[in-house]
């Protein structure tokens, strides 16, 4: 490993002779097998070296408790690093012991709402057959519930109607979430107590008793850019550079598609059909994939990628990360893309996201001409009552109604 990464003689011996020469190479390898480029295993090498000449691993045989690994760190690495470095360093350093076996975790004492979170899990997954994003997102709000209640609580037949509504008031009143938000709490948390009731954990009747605020349709503006937005969004991904190109075939499929951030992310390579021109859509809501015609401009730019940008891999997925360890695309990695490339903008796009793009989708589809029952086809919409969010009214055509004589009806 070390004849690959270095070419002077002497800085091959000194890694090879120094302490903990196992743990070190392991862990390159592990990172080399993930597609870790050389410069990368190089720095590296380097920082596993100075890691354990100032954690002095050499003569210690016990693991490491994390904070005595930073406390240890930044202390050496004060005059030489700024804070940044030095955080990067410190990750480093513990996933390097983690591998290796030489972290000491803390050991924490089960909570006593752990089964009561798998099992409702279990429920959500087996009795209900919702996907793993909801199942996540339902099992956090449960997780910060429960952990909230029992901090002065030890059973959860002690729940009473007004512990419920001051979990759901503290929401907004001490955490300052929106009121979109406190409403998908409530409703998920209505969901787990009325398994809790089901299971005897509590008392019955109090699912029932959960109010929340009330969200009425199109109480908010249309959260879409203007198109000409989206096109200078488009126009930052210019130039043949790996990410330029990965981020260009993203753009374009959540512009000209409509598509959810998490549709994107779950494209894999057998879902475009390159000899019929067509592109299968992995919807997310009603568990279904749906054809599309296959854009000329967007076949480009994912061929274009799939030549140039993307990375070697196992994966089936079409977007990797363009850094090692290469993986597919996690949770929020669009949402970051499209935020850091809005705001570089002059001036900025506001607001930005892949749902803002949909939203963007749905109104230059309007202005075509396109009738609601299209756009909502387009967006995979079943119902229109789903499509008329995305769909701002048109002022200049209001304007032309409200312009009408009414000299025959006064």
């Amino acid at each position: 490993m070390f004849d690959q990464l270095f070419t002077r003689g002497h800085a091959r011996e000194r890694h090879s002779n120094s302490p903990v020469l196992k743990e070190r190479l392991d862990y390159l390898l592990h990172c080399a097998r993930q597609d870790y480029k050389l410069g990368t295993l190089r720095e590296l090498a380097q920082n596993l070296l100075r890691i354990q000449g100032i954690l002095r691993l050499a003569t210690v045989r016990s693991a490491i408790p994390p904070d005595v690994v930073e406390r240890t760190l930044k202390r050496a690495l004060r005059s030489h690093m700024g804070p940044a470095r030095r955080e990067h360093f410190c990750s480093v350093a513990i996933h390097w012991l983690a591998f290796a076996n030489r972290l000491r975790l803390p050991k924490a004492a089960p909570a006593p709402c752990h089964k009561m979170k798998t099992d409702f899990i279990d429920f959500l997954r087996e009795e209900k057959g919702l996907s793993a994003t909801t199942i996540r997102s339902r099992a956090s709000v449960v997780e910060d519930f429960l952990r909230w209640f029992f901090r002065t609580r030890r059973s959860l037949h002690l729940l009473t109607i007004n512990d419920l509504d001051e979990a759901i008031a503290r929401k907004g009143r001490v955490e300052g979430c929106a009121r979109r938000f406190i409403q998908k709490y409530a409703s998920d948390l209505r969901t787990f107590v009325r398994y809790a009731e089901s299971q005897g954990w509590c008392s019955l009747g109090l699912a029932a008793g959960i109010a929340s605020p009330r969200i009425y349709r199109g109480e908010r503006p249309p959260r879409g850019m203007p198109w000409e937005d989206v096109q200078r969004l488009i126009r930052t991904t210019k130039g043949n550079q790996p990410l330029n190109v990965r981020d260009r075939a993203i753009l374009l499929l959540l512009a000209v598609y409509g598509l959810r951030s998490i549709e994107v992310r779950n494209l894999t390579l057998d879902d475009v059909d390159w000899q019929r021109n067509l592109l299968f859509v992995p919807r997310t809501k009603g568990r279904r994939t749906e054809p599309y015609p296959l854009s000329a401009t967007v076949g480009a730019a994912i061929a274009s990628y799939l030549k140039r940008g993307r990375p070697r891999s196992m994966h089936r997925e079409v977007f990797l990360t363009a850094t090692a360890p290469i993986r597919p695309l996690g949770d929020g990695t669009v949402r970051r893309m499209i935020a850091r490339r809005a705001r570089s903008l002059d001036p900025p796009v506001s607001p930005h996201g892949a749902h803002a793009l949909r939203h963007a989708c749905a109104a230059h589809l309007q202005a075509q001409g396109f009738s609601l029952k299209a756009i909502g086809d387009h967006l995979g919409h079943r119902n229109l009552d789903s499509t008329s969010i995305y769909v701002p009214a048109n002022i200049t055509a209001l304007r032309e109604v409200a312009n009408i004589s009414l000299a025959g009806l006064l």
